[in-house]
């Protein structure tokens, strides 16, 4: 009798080969590529009266995945469920282990730390059951960022612009983003001076020494007349040394990577972003060709602990000992604590074998593969080096009631830093070796004054976050978790609320919009401490310590509230819009901010009677100032009215042509020539147009609608449309659309709302408003 062969599945079609590799003909080995199974994409998909219950649906595109699994498991009694060793990973499990079950057959977890030969056939012979907490975690998790996602998106599109979200922890960053920009804003710089002598004992070299003090105290000079009355004072002083303090200090290697440690260092000494550094350590982690020999050279790359296994630290000891020698080496393994709650299934991240030298494997990596393993490896093996001796040294000098002071360091022993230096200790170094090196001096010594340079210096705002920062700042606060901090960083880019400007992140104009109603409408939401124990909470569900379903209900116990006050409370930006405090230079009643198709904008609060309206920047301390247009004489162009000169001017809507006499002539053109058209009725919707909607012919003769003011206003359509606004989302018109099925009816245009003559036909929103999870990396 022939038996089946037992699947595993794994879910990178890259680990394929490699396990296929270690395994043998024993086993099949197949992909899911990923999530197969996640929630719908057009429905919100969580019944909120039947105990949160998800809905899961295959997703699409995976059809072909799923039979291709299928085909692979076969009669096989047993499948070994291999996806990564994390949260999403046994949601894959999970969701594998349903689509293949069948009557007989047995399903193994099993966890692959590290991709060796022998990790993996240890994890094969000792399989676990699936692990339910860990899955309900992540589904907790999901279900979490599906209804924030799916409950505030469409509020903010009605109360802002179609299309915005809100995320539960991106909306947390995005805050975080904000606040620190606001708190440049109200920054106010307070002057100060410093005193530097430059000085010279009986022998070379000179150095620099700091004013301190002054009668014992520590010295303030507010202000130049200050900094020029204790320079006339320390002119004529006589200069001694009055005491040298001599220490030696020991360093510690810093523990191996964590993932956000290793995300922050990866930014700086690299200059890699967050998502590069997780794509490039996926790669390490899932295996390298080396000449023939496919290897997993790092351990699993999602991690927050530091924890590593003494087969590791003693393989370390071996490499130290060849290498360095036995004064580099430890008597016994250095292992280093977590943090509390820290999730310690995995090891820190480190090379699989401290024997792949980067030396050795640099011929079968990439650029990019070789700069990150090489920094991988080397804080790993410094780890478990002995520590470094520096040498510091402080000179005290005294000038009549005045103190100056000096300082430098040498390093007597390396120990560690010989192999290892963090982008801090890379600074470090260079500002010690600005200082220069200090002479050897005696106390008592006299000196002799060189020179006496008075600096003017001011207090400099709170930094604005770069990557590096900001995976720092939501590590230390709790926010997310290291598998979800790369995400976290491209998606508040890509929703349009920051800007990454060479390598500092900034706050446009819709991130301090949504923040501020965000902040006014769901506090918790954007909570710093609410967030962070939410995230706290997640780790106790898998940790069985806290039941999902009590999670869930006490959440949306205060969230449902805020949902329907929101809804009618939320100021409307499209409508009313935020004020400003500014008058408007034409009827002199408030400009507000309002968004537009085109963004935000300036516009008086006194429309249609009042269409004034601007673009507006902010200056250095955050106030609004409205951005006039530039005017340029069009050549060769006049006005047909009263014959003066064209000017091209700019709109909301792009450039046209005015009459440079308004506002005595207020003719205007389109850059492009007049068009005219038949009149639909229907005024433009556009914010602060006054034109109509008119039928007309493109170039090639397609019936097209437009606003009779283009190029004002460049409102157009394909539809017909209708003066009767929508009775569900509150358009001002409705379009004619015929097909075959149903004939001509009237429809909303509004995307998202899907209304028709049937009053029952309202859909659901047609695309995921946000997500949080690193489910989104394993869909692909």
């Amino acid at each position: 009798m022939i038996v089946a062969k037992p699947l595993v599945v794994v879910e990178s079609p890259t680990k394929v080969k490699t396990i296929k590799k270690y395994l043998g003909d024993k086993y099949n080995v197949a992909s899911t590529v990923g999530h197969i199974k996640d929630l719908p994409q057009k429905e919100i998909g969580i019944d909120i009266e039947n105990d949160f219950m998800p809905k899961y649906v295959t997703i699409p595109g995976k059809q072909k995945v799923i039979q291709a699994l299928k085909q692979a498991a076969g009669e096989a009694e047993d499948v070994y469920l291999a996806p990564d060793p994390d949260r999403e990973g046994e949601a894959i499990a999970w969701h594998t282990s349903e689509i293949l079950k069948k009557k007989g057959r047995r399903f193994h977890r099993v966890l692959f730390h590290e991709l060796t030969k022998k990790a993996v056939s240890e994890a094969i012979g000792s399989p676990e059951a699936l692990n339910q907490n860990r899955y309900k975690a992540q589904q907790t998790r999901r279900i979490l960022d599906r209804l924030v996602g799916y409950q505030i998106s469409p509020i903010l599109w009605k109360k802002v612009k179609y299309g915005l979200s809100a995320g539960r922890v991106q909306s947390v960053a995005v805050r975080m983003i904000c606040e620190r920009e606001r708190a440049i804003f109200a920054f106010d710089p307070v002057e100060y001076w410093s005193v530097t002598a430059t000085l010279e004992g009986a022998h070379p070299p000179a150095f620099a020494a700091k004013l301190v003090k002054k009668g014992g105290n520590k010295i303030s000079i507010p202000d130049e007349k200050t900094a020029t009355a204790i320079h006339d004072e320390l002119a004529n002083a006589r200069y001694s040394v009055e005491k040298i303090v001599k220490k030696t200090v020991r360093r510690r290697p810093y523990p191996p990577f964590t993932t956000s440690k290793l995300q922050q260092e990866a930014i700086r000494k690299l200059r890699f972003s967050a998502r590069k550094t997780m794509t490039v350590a996926q790669q390490l982690y899932e295996g390298i060709d080396l000449g023939g020999e496919t290897v997993g050279l790092i351990t699993y790359m999602r991690t927050d602990s530091t924890r590593i296994s003494a087969e590791a630290a003693g393989e370390a000891k071996d490499l130290i000992l060849e290498r360095y020698g036995k004064e580099y080496a430890l008597d016994k393994p250095r292992f280093f604590t977590n943090k509390n709650r820290t999730q310690d299934a995995h090891e820190a991240i480190r090379p699989t074998s401290v024997y792949h030298t980067p030396e050795k494997t640099a011929p079968y990596l990439s650029k990019d593969q070789l700069a990150l393993y090489k920094i991988i490896w080397q804080r790993f093996v410094a780890s478990q080096m002995a520590e470094a001796l520096v040498d510091q040294k402080t000179i005290t000098i005294a000038a009549g009631e005045f103190l100056f002071s000096a300082s430098g360091s040498t390093v007597k022993f390396p120990g560690f830093l010989s192999l290892y230096q963090s982008a801090d200790d890379a600074i470090s170094a260079e500002n010690e070796k600005a200082k220069g090196q200090l002479p050897d001096l005696a106390e008592g010594a006299a000196l002799t004054l060189l020179s006496l340079a008075p600096k003017q210096h001011f207090t400099q705002p709170p930094p604005r976050f770069t990557e590096a920062t900001l995976v720092k700042e939501l590590e230390e606060n709790g926010i997310g978790r290291p598998s979800t901090y790369a995400t976290i960083l491209s998606t508040i880019r890509e929703k349009g609320y920051v800007e990454l400007e060479k390598g500092i992140f900034k706050p446009n104009e819709l991130g301090f919009i949504i923040t501020d109603l965000l902040v006014q409408n769901f506090p918790d939401i954007v909570d710093v401490d609410f967030t962070a124990k939410l995230e706290n909470d997640l780790d106790r569900v898998e940790s069985a310590e806290m039941n999902a379903k009590q999670l869930l209900e006490k959440f949306y116990e205060v969230f449902e509230t805020r949902v329907i006050a929101a809804a009618e409370e939320m100021l409307s930006v499209k409508g009313v819009g935020l004020p400003t405090g500014i008058d408007c230079p034409v009827c002199g009643r408030e400009v507000r901010v309002k968004v537009g198709k085109n963004g935000p904008f300036l516009a008086c609060e006194g429309y249609p009677d009042c269409m004034y309206s601007r673009n507006y920047e902010r200056d250095e301390k955050g106030r609004i100032r409205p951005v006039e247009p530039v005017h340029e004489l069009a050549e060769g162009e006049i006005c047909d009215k009263c014959g003066r000169n064209m000017v091209v001017k700019q709109g909301r809507y792009g450039d046209f042509l005015a009459c440079s006499g308004y506002p005595e002539c207020k003719n205007t053109r389109s850059v492009h020539g007049n068009g005219k058209g038949n009149p639909t009725g229907v005024p433009c919707p556009e914010q602060g147009c006054t034109g109509e909607v008119i039928e007309k012919r493109s170039k090639r003769g397609k019936v097209f609608y437009g606003c009779s003011r283009y190029p004002d206003c460049t409102f157009a359509l394909w539809d017909k449309p209708v003066q009767r606004p929508c009775p569900d989302c509150g358009a001002p018109y409705l379009v004619e659309k015929e097909t075959k099925k149903e004939g001509k009816m009237l429809r909303c245009a509004t995307r998202g709302c899907g209304y028709k003559e049937a009053p029952d036909a309202v859909q659901e929103p047609t695309k995921e408003p946000e997500a949080d999870t690193e489910a989104d990396r394993k869909t692909e």
